[in-house]
């Protein structure tokens, strides 16, 4: 029987690749530790992302191919999920007590944009992560709907300068629909929204989140523009529909952060398809595979399509979205999918940049 060496260990490791960062532990750089003592092997993983649904499977199957190595009786496999800050601008400071800021972010109106934010926000939290949740669409915010906060629920103030967010589903939730009267239109002028906007987000008392989502408003106006040169993002999530007239305006999303140096990292297609629920026939109703075709242009992942759907609606505007309403559905395995996605998507982009040489340019 020969023995177990380390190098037999990483070559069984090796073999398997990680779905999300598309690497294998090795090469990801996920090994923190392997112990052998005779015929035990011990292993310790560590993931940038939140994965609290995915690493107890990840393990056992790393585990067992461990166990049919010849010389190895028993094989631990221990998988920790350990967040990290980043952030895209290095001039822009970072926020208190917040990692990573994601923006979730549309060209146009009525694509599922506030929807997607809301189950984003929530499947990570599942996962795991301390999460919070801006609503940054000043004129049409929706988050305390989708979050189930009554109306007229108004935040505290921490010594007289800071807004406690409100937590709804284990996610801390900040909103100028909490300040106003939802009655009232927002009826102000672009820089006056891009203020106030700036001082709800700088005078939040976050709790050490691990991710911040922040709901932007559609469009590419100044109140995009001022949040992303100002807020540290760590990447954006663009939401569109199948749609061509949504795809042109999504295209412009995608310019505008590659514009200010924000990795883009991938499109949520959603309305996809429309499956009748009497008879089972499915229709593309807005088009096809125009998500697709979006990450394809611009060298990006699509990390999610969903279809069109009432219940995604109904569970919204009752308070409790999908992740929350129905965890254990078809539609809120795909919402986890896609926080798995984008959580290892901004470790791979850290890590993108730091390997980019640096260029200097001489008199010479």
């Amino acid at each position: 029987m020969s023995a177990v060496t380390r190098a037999t260990v990483e070559a069984v490791l090796a073999r398997y690749t990680d779905p999300y960062l598309n690497q294998d532990p090795v090469s990801a750089g996920c090994v923190r530790a392997i112990d052998i003592e005779g015929s035990r092997v011990s292993v310790r993983l560590e993931l940038g992302y939140a994965a609290a649904l995915f690493k107890s499977g990840w393990a056992q199957m790393l585990q067992l191919a461990l166990e049919a190595v010849e010389g190895v009786a028993v094989a631990t496999v221990r998988i920790d999920c350990v967040i990290a800050e980043h952030k895209a601008q290095a001039q822009v400071a970072g926020l208190p007590n917040v990692k990573n800021v994601i923006a979730v972010a549309s060209g146009k109106g009525g694509v599922g944009k506030s929807t997607t934010a809301a189950n984003l926000a929530l499947a990570l939290s599942r996962e795991g992560a301390k999460v919070g949740i801006l609503d940054a669409d000043i004129y049409g915010p929706s988050q305390g709907v989708m979050f189930g906060i009554p109306e007229g629920i108004r935040p505290k103030v921490k010594d007289q300068k800071w807004f406690v967010p409100i937590e709804a589903h284990g996610v801390e939730v900040m909103s100028m629909a909490f300040l106003t009267d939802d009655n009232t239109p927002m009826v102000w002028r672009g820089p006056m929204v891009s203020g106030a906007l700036m001082q709800l987000i700088s005078q939040t008392a976050w709790s050490d989140l691990d991710y911040l989502v922040v709901d932007m408003p559609p469009g590419t106006g100044d109140i995009q523009l001022t949040l992303a040169q100002k807020v540290p993002v760590a990447g954006a999530v663009i939401v569109t529909t199948p749609q061509d007239l949504a795809l042109l305006d999504a295209r412009k999303g995608v310019e505008m952060f590659r514009k200010v140096n924000i990795p883009v990292l991938g499109v949520v297609e959603n309305m996809a398809v429309h499956i009748c629920s009497r008879c089972g026939h499915a229709e593309h109703l807005f088009g096809e595979g125009g998500g697709e075709k979006l990450a394809t242009q611009y060298g990006v992942e699509l990390l999610a399509s969903l279809p069109l759907s009432m219940v995604i609606r109904e569970q919204a505007d009752g308070g409790k979205p999908t992740v929350i309403a129905a965890p254990d559905s078809q539609i809120a395995m795909v919402y986890q999918e896609l926080a798995r996605h984008v959580g290892a998507r901004i470790v791979l982009q850290e890590a993108s940049a730091q390997a980019m040489p640096s260029i200097k340019i001489s008199d010479d």
